[in-house]
């Protein structure tokens, strides 16, 4: 058996919309669930921590969860896969097949654009997300970067995030939670897009036939509470 997926995200809302996935084609068994908490110091401290805790490695890292759009006209619910992450000290990382990735999300019938992520070290608003929208980047987030820079050369890598809040409508608006919600299903429904990419990043064959179950597969899953090297924060 291969080493599993890792797949992390920040928020305890990510990792409910991701659990209601579909998991049923997971490569060489379930992949593992991480929650990071929020911004790049806690998910450079949680990768460390992973890494350290698991001997035989991790086959992929996926990178996912709910982002901020920088360009006008995005809407909620949108998929932006990064081609390439930077970070708030002028790191670049590339990703392991994002065309793949956004052709199995279209091929889900779900709205995807590809390019360049921004993480920053802080919550971006207003003229600072104009002028990273005028960097030519699609979106931002606070984890992606931390997570990418900390895991070993030429593992197969990906950050894809779903657009939360937009320049016209940003977070602590009256459209919050009706948009948060229409990002978790979205989220939910990318999981099988995850796993197509998990499958093409590693140069595995075609799927295996699926189980005999309608009920879908829940990926295995590390928390805080399992971590006990990992410093316990306040949320």
């Amino acid at each position: 058996m291969s080493a599993p997926l890792l797949v992390l995200c920040a928020l305890a809302p990510e990792e409910w919309a991701l659990r209601g996935g579909d998991w049923a084609n997971a490569l060489d068994g379930p992949p593992v669930l991480a929650r990071t908490g929020m911004g790049p110091a806690r998910a450079g401290r949680t990768i460390s921590t992973l890494l350290a805790a698991a001997p035989q490695g991790y086959g992929a890292v996926l990178m996912t969860g709910f982002c901020a759009a920088t360009a006008p006209g995005t809407s909620p619910g949108e998929v932006i896969i990064a081609d390439r992450v930077h970070s708030a000290s002028g790191c670049s990382t590339a990703t392991r097949s994002p065309d793949a990735l956004a052709q199995a999300v279209t091929g889900l019938g779900l709205p995807v654009r590809t390019g360049p992520l921004y993480s920053a070290d802080h919550v971006v608003r207003g003229h600072q997300r104009r002028a990273l929208h005028g960097r030519g980047m699609l979106a931002v987030d606070m984890e992606s970067a931390a997570v990418l820079e900390a895991l070993p050369a030429g593992l197969p890598v990906a950050a894809v995030r779903v657009v939360v809040d937009t320049p016209e409508h940003e977070l602590l608006r009256l459209g919050t939670l009706r948009s948060g919600l229409r990002a978790a299903r979205t989220l939910r429904a990318l999981v099988p897009a995850l796993l197509g990419w998990h499958r093409t990043a590693v140069g595995a064959g075609a799927p295996r036939r699926p189980r005999l179950s309608t009920e879908p597969s829940e990926p295995s899953l590390v928390t805080y509470s399992s971590l006990p090297t990992l410093p316990q924060e306040a949320s």
